[in-house]
């Protein structure tokens, strides 16, 4: 059992609040040895520190799933992190219902869950970026019903210099921005079919893979911008947790 949690390393410069959730969290594991029972509980007291994070991250104080939605949609994390952390959401609100016992999860798949809760938590915990402040303030001003804003603000901004042909992890710049922008078009004007909403999230999927590696204020900025605005386009294609 000490193996098993070896790599959920606690991040030092949490609160002390949280860093007390997450290493009960951890302990609840390795304890699960002797009650089965505490690796389910270990998945939701992770819980108490990534909800304390992001409400202090976001500024905000909402219902957990809602913090999680706001931290993708202003690219804190990305879209495959968010729907990990909402799968133990949605455990934990199992267990409040009584649909779900405390014997609902293998150690191994607790310490999976528990391992994607330390690293959002680390994500989250990096110093604010100017990119990431942009894109808050953009799902703030426009999180009602604008796209269209968000498409005539990307239509004004001039492409980045020097990022024309540039490639990043195989993913071509310019022909990323094309292709977010014709599917942003495309929804503006009567809504995308299965194969426009396909490929919209494959564009999201790109560029939570290369707005990391971008080190240029400007560029970072403006494909944050763009990550934002195919989000938006995306939201009304999100399933609804059942």
């Amino acid at each position: 059992m000490h193996a098993l949690v070896a790599d959920l390393v606690l991040p030092g410069d949490a609160s002390m609040y949280v860093m007390s959730a997450m290493e009960t969290s951890r302990e609840l594991i390795r304890h699960s040895y002797y009650r089965y029972e505490f690796a389910t509980v270990a998945v939701t007291h992770s819980l108490f520190a990534l909800e304390q994070v992001l409400a202090e991250r976001l500024a905000v104080k909402e219902p957990l799933h809602v913090l999680i939605e706001r931290a993708a949609d202003t690219g804190l994390i990305t879209a495959g992190l968010a729907a990990e952390l909402d799968r133990s959401r949605l455990l934990r609100d199992k267990l409040t219902q009584g649909a779900e016992s405390s014997a609902a999860l293998r150690p191994l798949r607790a310490v999976a869950m528990v391992r994607t809760v330390f690293d959002a938590v680390s994500l989250l915990l990096r110093p604010v970026s100017p990119a990431e402040t942009t894109a808050a303030d953009a799902i703030g001003a426009h999180s009602d019903g604008g796209l269209p804003q968000l498409w005539e603000d990307h239509r004004r901004a001039p492409f980045p210099d020097g990022f024309r042909g540039v490639d990043f992890d195989g993913i071509n710049l310019v022909l990323l921005d094309a292709d977010v922008a014709g599917l942003v078009q495309r929804e503006l004007k009567g809504g995308l079919d299965d194969r426009g909403i396909a490929a919209l999230w494959g564009c999201i999927a790109d560029l939570d893979k290369i707005v990391p590696l971008i080190n240029e204020e400007y560029c970072a900025s403006y494909f944050t911008k763009l990550r934002t605005m195919a989000q938006v386009a995306a939201t009304p294609y999100i399933p609804t947790a059942t």
